[in-house]
């Protein structure tokens, strides 16, 4: 038994990002988490920068799962954040094989084949298309500072603002085919106090994943506001997937 302990192979992590966001979010958690770490980019970042319009749900799956499948750790927890949600759970199915764990942070986490706009009320639903259309997927400077940034520094706000990247308009629209209820251990971590995507909408993803819910007090990034809790609530959610084998 205890050279079978000792024998088994870590499980990692694996960081998928909000909409408009890169790697970098993440450093401050995935840095001292005592596991390794991926974090992973989407298309139109670094020196990938190439125009994303035109790019489908899929595309982007397949820009993420080519990252993680040149990663040499077997197993893994997909951790994701607000948009990532969505593609986190076609990451799971896709790579089920290695998936051992799916945790959500503020994540948007749509019924079984739906899409990131259809987890929401009837009349957002119908307006974020329409809007996203008109004026494009980035926001507003005061909307991003508003929503994303409520409890962040000026500094912090700043560098979000400066960094955030316009999204195509189907990775919002396109339809999951993935079911949102996993074979695998699930936590949803609901941010208390996000301006971005309300705690009582948070409750509806939650439960949708069928996940276990823990709550943290932060604003919709935790990741810059309240790394040190998250990256516990992380390593403990690692802990038990580990121990459940």
């Amino acid at each position: 038994m205890e050279k079978a302990l000792k024998d088994r192979k870590p499980i990692g992590y694996v960081f998928i990002p909000g909409a408009g966001l890169d790697a970098q979010i993440w450093d401050r958690v995935a840095g001292e988490l005592p596991a390794p770490c991926l974090t992973v980019d989407y298309p139109g970042r670094g020196t990938n920068n190439g125009g994303t319009s035109k790019l489908s749900l899929k595309d982007y799956c397949a820009h993420v799962k080519e990252q993680i499948s040149s990663w040499d750790v077997e197993k893994f927890i997909l951790v994701t954040h607000s948009l990532g949600g969505v593609l986190g759970l076609s990451i799971a199915a896709e790579m089920a094989d290695r998936v051992a764990g799916f945790a959500a942070i503020g994540a948007v986490i749509p019924a079984s084949g739906g899409s990131f706009t259809s987890a929401f009320p009837s009349g957002q639903r119908l307006l974020l298309p329409l809007m996203m259309r008109l004026f494009g997927t980035k926001p507003p400077e005061q909307a991003i500072r508003r929503g994303l940034c409520s409890d962040l520094t000026e500094e912090q706000a700043d560098e979000i603002v400066r960094r955030f990247t316009p999204e195509s308009i189907r990775v919002y629209t396109d339809r999951v085919e993935a079911a949102s209820r996993l074979q695998v251990p699930s936590l949803y971590i609901k941010l208390g106090q996000d301006q971005e995507l309300k705690p009582g909408l948070q409750d509806k993803m939650a439960e949708n994943l069928g996940a276990r819910v823990e709550r943290l007090e932060s604003g919709h990034l935790p990741m810059l506001s309240h790394p040190d809790e998250l990256r516990q609530l992380l390593q403990k959610f690692g802990t038990s997937v580990s121990a459940a084998g």
